[in-house]
């Protein structure tokens, strides 16, 4: 197979949960050599379960995979000389410790890790970010969510606000990590030089609330919750059907007239309530109650595929088992197997550098051995870290 892209990148992960280990999980999918460096108490998502396994849980696999781990007590000064080998010839450190604590163990990337080691990007993850009256505050998905403005948008108008069912922040803070990681080492390429780089959870959510910030800039009204809805576009909604919902995505004006011709409803494209977006917003309400009697008793499987094929945008909604085994996805080699580990596959497809997946998700402190031994440690001072608990097999508290 064709070298990746990321070969020769060496990328120290510090960080836990979800942000930062997806990061770097991207990383290592397209090449890039991935030592994840664990505290005494483990990530703390190898006990977010069930279900579980002998690595710990499958929220754990879903972003650590292509990495080796070793176990650390970052606490002991031992330790960050260990970590200081490891960095002589790594190109990327991630963490996401609250804002303060490399600073406080006396190795903060301003104060020492940039002085140490000029190439070196640091690529921070927090909450809020280091500015500002929430600066350190602790930050998770969901809280970012509801600070952000994310939540007060997302679920129907008549019911409270509801959180999104995925963590949609810190899987977007993830990529917008590797895209920074990237910017930097594509800049290091002309200065020679490292930087540090901030991506807060809070920042991301904010980011992400397109069109409605967009929408109040231009207008000044409040941002209501639609449901499934688009605040924009209509039809762009979610539809009762006769074998389930269906989700038509109208983006133009020659989908919708294209989509009421294939309802055998052509002239609901001609009513002047109806002929272009702007009065079909106007008139969703009336549109939708037209559009529901006419799904109501509609095969909605069969109609995905019969409006797809001619060019309108439509989906039946599956559940997420349906879709982790349908033929497109089973197409694209968006399930992947190493033994009895299954994941997501790798969505960024590179023709001639493709990502590969090489190790499944590591155990606990598996690789402490391999790792201490390729920094140039004798057997002798791997086992004085173990004796003193400087490297550790098993999680502790």
């Amino acid at each position: 197979m064709s070298n990746s892209s990321l070969d020769g990148v060496k990328v120290i992960d510090l960080s836990r949960v979800l942000g930062g280990p997806l990061s770097t999980q991207i990383l290592g999918d397209h090449g890039a050599e991935i030592i994840k460096v664990e505290p005494p108490a483990g990530d703390e998502t190898r006990g977010w379960g069930p279900p579980y396994h002998e690595r710990g849980s499958a929220y754990y696999d879903g972003v650590n995979r292509n990495k080796k781990c070793i176990a650390l007590d970052m606490r002991q000064t031992e330790a960050h000389k260990i970590l200081f080998r490891l960095l002589e010839n790594a190109d990327v450190l991630v963490e996401n410790f609250k804002i303060g604590t490399l600073e406080k163990w006396g190795i903060g990337f301003a104060d020492l890790l940039q002085k140490k080691f000029p190439k070196l990007i640091h690529c921070r993850v927090t909450g809020f970010g280091s500015t500002g009256p929430y600066a350190g505050f602790p930050g998770y998905d969901a809280v970012a969510q509801a600070t952000s403005g994310l939540m007060s948008i997302n679920g129907d108008p008549d019911r409270p606000p509801i959180r999104m069912g995925v963590p949609i922040v810190d899987l977007t803070t993830g990529m917008n990590a590797v895209i920074a990681i990237l910017l930097a080492l594509y800049e290091r390429t002309t200065s020679g030089l490292g930087q540090s780089i901030e991506v807060s959870l809070y920042d991301t959510a904010v980011s992400l609330t397109h069109p409605h910030a967009a929408n109040w800039f231009l207008d000044g009204k409040p941002q209501i919750r639609t449901g499934s809805a688009h605040p924009n576009i209509t039809p762009y909604d979610l539809f009762p059907t006769a074998n389930g919902q269906l989700f038509l995505a109208i983006g133009n004006d020659r989908q919708f007239a294209g989509l009421c011709k294939h309802l055998g409803h052509p002239n609901i494209a001609s009513d002047p309530r109806f002929t272009i977006n702007a009065d079909r917003a106007k008139n969703r309400f009336a549109l939708r109650k037209i559009l529901e009697y006419i799904l109501t008793h509609k095969d909605g499987k069969a109609l995905t595929q019969e409006l797809l094929e001619k060019g309108i945008p439509a989906g039946a909604v599956q559940t997420v088992e349906d879709a982790l085994q349908h033929p497109q996805t089973i197409a694209r080699e968006m399930v992947v197997q190493d033994g009895e580990y299954r994941g997501t596959g790798i969505p960024i497809k590179l023709s001639r550098t493709p990502g590969k997946i090489k190790f499944k998700p590591p155990q606990y402190g598996e690789n402490n051995t391999e790792i201490l031994a390729d920094a140039g440690y004798s057997d002798t001072q791997i086992e004085r870290f173990k004796e003193m608990h400087i490297t550790l097999d098993k999680p502790r508290n």
